[in-house]
């Protein structure tokens, strides 16, 4: 008799991420290249990047691909999502990934290295409350270098337009319906998925024991701002220009030059 070791397909786990993340985020990959276009204009195509909120690297991925002389951290506390990002990047040496919880204020301790050329970020830090979101910035300012780049990539929907919100998000359900329809994972089914893998049971276990578990409802506490907000704070925090610099109705996407 001979021991059967479970062993995790991680690429497909990655794959199956991205899969549910497009359910809702249909022009993923659209932000992620144009966050990636403003970082090669910024500061060149050989970048040390922070991943900031990583979940499962998918950030660190595009970016490690489009540019072979980079080097990314990613920094997250979910010990699920960085279960499967280190499988997925464990023949990569380009990559590592550091545990900690940027609600702490010495997360930036952790971390390998002091400064970054960009601190980069997508549909995270929603799950902060703005007093929260304003302390990260500070913090973030502190490890991009001068002449670096921070990008956030989140939900910044506009209070300006409340029509447009309601259209946008009554035609977004609609399309979610469908794919849902055609057998499309959302946020529970992935997780209860998860929870069933013979691998990744026990750091999903330890995920639920952090943040909850999606069957019972769990969600962030945290807060939304539009644009103006995010630039004014990232301002306050030390960047000296900020802006949007993509949109759609209910996203967009905010760049702080230090």
């Amino acid at each position: 008799m001979t021991d059967t070791v479970a062993v995790a397909d991680w690429q497909a786990w990655q794959r199956s991420w991205d899969r549910q993340q497009e359910w809702y985020l249909p022009d993923r990959e659209e932000r992620f290249r144009v966050m990636l276009d403003a970082v090669e204009a910024v500061v060149g195509p050989e970048p040390r990047i922070l991943d900031l909120a990583c979940g499962t690297g998918s950030i660190s991925d595009r970016a490690l691909r489009r540019f072979p002389g980079a080097t990314s951290t990613g920094v997250d506390l979910d010990p699920a999502l960085l279960t499967i990002a280190r499988g997925h990047f464990a023949a990569e040496p380009r990559a590592e990934f550091v545990t900690a919880d940027l609600r702490d204020p010495a997360w930036t301790e952790r971390l390998p290295h002091r400064a970054y050329d960009a601190v980069l970020t997508a549909t995270a830090l929603h799950w902060l409350r703005s007093d929260e979101l304003r302390a990260l910035y500070g913090q973030v300012a502190g490890v991009v270098r001068e002449g670096g780049v921070f990008l956030n990539a989140d939900h910044m929907p506009d209070p300006e337009t409340p029509r447009l919100n309601a259209a946008d998000h009554a035609y977004q359900k609609a399309r979610q319906a469908r794919a849902r329809a055609e057998g499309t994972q959302d946020w529970v089914d992935w997780w209860q998925t998860a929870a069933r893998d013979e691998v990744l049971a026990g750091p999903v276990a330890e995920r639920f024991s952090i943040f909850g578990n999606p069957a019972d409802g769990d969600h962030a506490d945290g807060e939304t701002q539009p644009v103006a907000w995010h630039a004014g704070a990232l301002r306050a925090a030390g960047f000296g220009e900020a802006r949007a610099v993509w949109c759609s109705p209910s996203d967009a996407m905010v760049l702080g030059l230090k």
